[in-house]
């Protein structure tokens, strides 16, 4: 026995399918591209919907503007760490890209990259053994590229891009996209939130600077 009644699903009101508005219909859809093997056969055989036409919606719209109006790249830390980051400096080298705002997690990465030649830690391991984001060399060279910033009035874009060019070695510049900026003549600016990247909890991080820059 139950305390609760049985659904009557008898009672339900249903519509007629030819009456329900659809989002998905067969020319929507993709369609192998055939013999052609080209990237516009790839490119014309996506389908119309979701990401692939948010895609390609947002390539019209950046190549419509590329060369007249302004075209701002925001970003965060997985664009660099799934690789996008080599195609965004081809774009501004061909002047599409007008200016790159990072958020904190991108510049990380993008520096580490750059700097060390590898980002992207294991976080599960990192946690459970303590050592997530506590990477030495990060923390220390962030940060004086953070307090170097502070000192000379420059933004966290600017600041890490110099302290970049300036370092004596670096493991693999040509991927950066701090660096790509600052030989293309893009502006570059770091927007990170306070506190909450891995080189604010560095002993060596100074609240000051951060916000100052």
């Amino acid at each position: 026995m139950t305390d609760y009644r049985e659904a009557d699903l008898s009672r339900l009101k249903t519509v007629p399918i030819a009456q329900r508005p659809n989002r998905v219909d067969p020319s929507l859809l993709a369609h192998p591209p055939g013999a052609d093997r080209s990237f516009a056969a790839f490119w014309h055989a996506l389908p119309d919907l979701l990401a692939a036409k948010d895609i390609r919606d947002v390539a019209r719209r950046v190549a419509r503007a590329a060369g007249r109006h302004g075209v701002v790249v925001m970003l965060g830390g997985h664009v660099i760490k799934v690789g996008v980051g080599p195609l965004l400096r081809q774009l501004m080298r061909r002047g599409v890209i007008t200016h790159l705002a990072l958020n904190g997690s991108a510049a990380i990465h993008d520096f580490e990259l750059a700097a060390y030649g590898g980002t992207s830690e294991d976080v599960a391991a990192g946690l459970a053994d303590g050592t997530f984001g506590m990477a030495e060399e990060t923390g220390r060279e962030m940060n004086a590229a953070i307090a170097d910033g502070a000192r000379s009035g420059t933004g966290l874009g600017q600041a890490f891009t110099d302290y970049l060019r300036d370092r004596p070695l670096l493991a693999a510049p040509d991927v950066s996209v701090l660096i790509g900026a600052s030989e293309q003549g893009v502006p570059v600016t770091v927007h990170a939130t306070v506190g909450a990247d891995i080189i604010h909890q560095h002993p060596t991080a100074d609240g000051a600077a951060l916000g100052a820059t």
